[in-house]
Formats: C-alpha cells, structure tokens, sequence
C-alpha cells in the first residue's frame, strides 16, 4: 500500500514521539526498574496500535483477508484496557488487578469472537463494510473505568501537587475521552489512524512526563531526609560518647580499678560496634540493646539508686541505631536519678504486625500539656521519633503523669522475611 501524504503526516510525529519515549524511559534514573520495564511494554503496544490502524485500513482498502481483518479489528479494541491497566501497575504498584485483568480479558473474549457470534462488531465480506454490534461500547465501557480509576488513584497518591499539575493527569483523560467522540462521528469508516490511537500515544508521552516530575520530587525527598538522618546521627553520636566517657572519668574518682575495667569493656564494644555506630541503615534490636546495657551498666555504677531491667521478649526485629539508648539515658538523667529507688524497665515484645519497645520509668514525670521537657530532651526525643518514623515507617508515642513517671512505646512495623538479625533498608 502506497500511503499518501496525510497518512505520513500523522504517522511520523506518531512514530517519534514512541521512540522518543522509549528512549527517556531508557536512560531515565528516577524511574524503578520494574516500571521501566512497564513503560516500555507500553511504547511497544502503542506501536502496535498504530500498525494495527494502518494494517486494517490497508486490508480495507483493498479488500484483502477477511479473518486477518477481523483479527486486527479485536486486537485494537483487546489491547486499550491492557495499557490502562499497565499504567495503573505504575502508580498503584501495591495493587490487586485480578479484577481489572479479569475485566480486560472478557473484553478480548468477546471481541475475538465477533466474527462469530456478532456480539461487538461485524465485517461483512461481500463489501467490506464494518458494523456495530449490542456490544460494541464493552471496549468503551471497561477503558472508561479503567481511566477513571487511573486518574482518581492519581490524584490521591499525589495529593500534595499541586492543583494546577493535577490538571495535567485530568487533561489526558478528556483528550481521550474527546477522541472516543470524534470516532464516533466518523463512525465505523476506516482512517488511516484513528482518533482515538492518536489520543493514547498523545496522553501517554504527557502522563511518563508528568509522572517524571513526580518521581524526581520522590527522590529529592528521599535524600532531604537521608541528610536529615545522617545530620542526626552525626549530632547523636558525639553526645552518647560524651556522657559515656564522662561517667568513666567520673568512676576513676571513686573506684580506679573499677573505672579501668569499664574503660576496657566500652573500648571492646566500641570496636565490635563501631560499624552500627556509623550507619544510617537498620540494625538488629540486639546490637541496640548492646549500646542500652552499656550506658546504663555505667550509670548504675555512678548512681546505685537506680536500676535498669529488661524483659525481652522480641528479638527478630531492625530498629535504627542509637534509638533505645537516648530514651533510657533520659528516664535515667531526668526521671529517676532523684528517686529512692529508681526503676527503668525495657521491654520487647510481638504484637499482631507489630514489633513494640517500650521504655518505662517511675521517675518525676511531667504534664505533657504543658510540655515540661528541657529543650535538650525535646531535641532528643524529636531525632529518635524522626528516626523511627523515616527510617523503618514505625510510630513513637510517650506518656507521662507528674510523680508517677514516663513511658515511651516504640512499634516497629513487621517486614515479612525479615529474621533475627536481618537488616531492612
């Protein structure tokens, strides 16, 4: 088939726009591999739509292979709800789509077998001429929720956008639906590319570039908070070996042989945990608890009012680093030093999804409505509750009552496969 120049018109700046997509997706580094894969499988049916279009009219044209016809004819109307249903897999990659690939594929059963059955669509072959079948719409009613629901998620997984860039995602969706109409009203007539093809490679190109502004803001914001963690840690890390040196230094005052078999125990654990003590990546509670022993051996050493207890219950978990410790040296410092007897207990244990660590003491307390704490212990319990929350998505809730103590609860999400000592990133 000699195609004319309309036809080239509108089938290179198609073509170029597919292989210029195909190529951003390539070499873009926001995107997950997994996307990226589906990304291309898109560019590749929107290809194939459009030599779809251009394979059936050509058969039209010259009133080539009827069954080839009608195979072509099924496989446009089979193949949109697939692409929506693949760009659904992107924004939504936690998603059960049995229901929608269910959907999709009734579509295709009764497309395919319209040559037989008449249900969606027929050719006839004395003139070529393509009918509508009680059917017909299927196609138009599946992609129609398909999109809708596309958008809708989209809007909500990017809820922070702006309005003005939620109209990018919405304009696709009217540009489509306004090409359904516009091949309504050329009817079942053959052009050389439909409306409608155009509108999918069209909104395609604009949806990969409106979902590339918003990867790259995921990605800005990862790192925001990866230098917000490495602050932290940076900032925490030089505060715990300060107070922890500083009680050695004080024991050396009252017990020398004592103080020299602290110093040598904190130096050997020093050395095995200096790695842990360095990472912004998860680290097993034990290595933590390690840390919490440490601090509070020495303390109870330098105040024999005070003692620190566990029970331990819960030992298959990652917690980030330098997380029990300051809540411990807290309760202690500020809770129940003044106490007769001071009792700070730490807890683990499994809940149903959940992995709890609680800190409790039955120090002074405080009226949490008036905010009692000294500016240094906000700023401690803020880096551990950030921590917690950007590192491992857990939650940190504290409680306290004047004269009756504090509490601290840590939950920890439970991540499937992740054993005793396993590290979660």
């Amino acid at each position: 088939m000699t195609m004319d120049l309309g036809t080239l018109a509108i089938l290179f700046p198609m073509l170029f726009l597919l292989l210029g997509l195909g190529f951003t997706v390539v070499i873009d580094p926001y995107i997950q591999q997994k996307q990226r894969r589906i990304m291309l499988f898109i560019v590749v049916l929107c290809l194939s739509l459009i030599g779809q279009n251009l394979g059936e009219n050509s058969l039209f044209v010259h009133h080539a292979n009827l069954a080839l016809k009608n195979i072509l004819s099924a496989y446009g109307y089979s193949v949109r709800p697939v692409i929506l249903i693949l760009f659904l897999y992107i924004i939504w990659p936690e998603g059960k789509m049995w229901l929608h690939w269910t959907l999709a594929g009734i579509n295709a059963l009764l497309y395919f077998t319209s040559p037989y059955t008449k249900l969606c669509f027929e050719i006839r072959e004395f003139d070529f001429a393509a009918l509508r079948g009680p059917l017909y719409f299927t196609c138009f009613l599946i992609s129609g929720l398909l999109l809708l629901e596309l958008i809708i998620r989209t809007i909500l997984r990017y809820r922070e956008t702006r309005r003005l860039e939620q109209l990018i995602p919405v304009s696709v969706a009217l540009i489509i639906a306004a090409s359904v109409a516009l091949d309504m009203s050329v009817g079942m007539a053959q052009q050389p590319i439909s409306f409608l093809t155009m509108a999918i490679v069209i909104g395609s190109v604009f949806y990969y570039i409106w979902l590339h502004l918003q990867f790259v803001r995921e990605h800005e914001k990862d790192l925001m908070a990866a230098q917000r963690i490495q602050i932290m840690m940076t900032q925490i890390q030089p505060h715990f070996l300060f107070n922890a040196l500083n009680t050695i230094r004080a024991l050396y005052a009252k017990d020398p042989p004592l103080a020299d078999r602290t110093l040598e125990d904190f130096s050997t654990y020093l050395r095995q945990n200096l790695e842990s003590l360095s990472q912004t990546d998860l680290i097993p509670i034990t290595k933590e608890l390690e840390h919490t022993r440490l601090y509070a051996e020495i303390e109870m050493l330098r105040f024999p009012n005070v003692r620190v207890e566990y029970r331990i219950d819960d030992e298959s978990f990652t917690i980030p680093a330098l997380t029990i410790q300051p809540l411990v040296e807290n309760a202690i410092r500020h809770g129940v030093r003044s106490r007769k007897d001071g009792l700070v207990t730490v807890s683990t244990f499994r809940e149903a999804g959940a992995h709890r660590v609680t800190i409790e003491d039955n120090g002074t307390g405080f009226d949490p409505k008036q905010d009692g704490l000294s500016e240094e212990t906000h700023i401690g319990l803020e880096n551990v509750k950030n921590r917690v929350e950007q590192m491992c998505g857990g939650t940190m809730i504290l409680k306290s009552a004047v004269g009756e103590g504090t509490s601290v609860t840590i939950r920890i999400p439970d991540v499937p496969g992740k054993e005793k000592g396993g590290q979660r990133k």
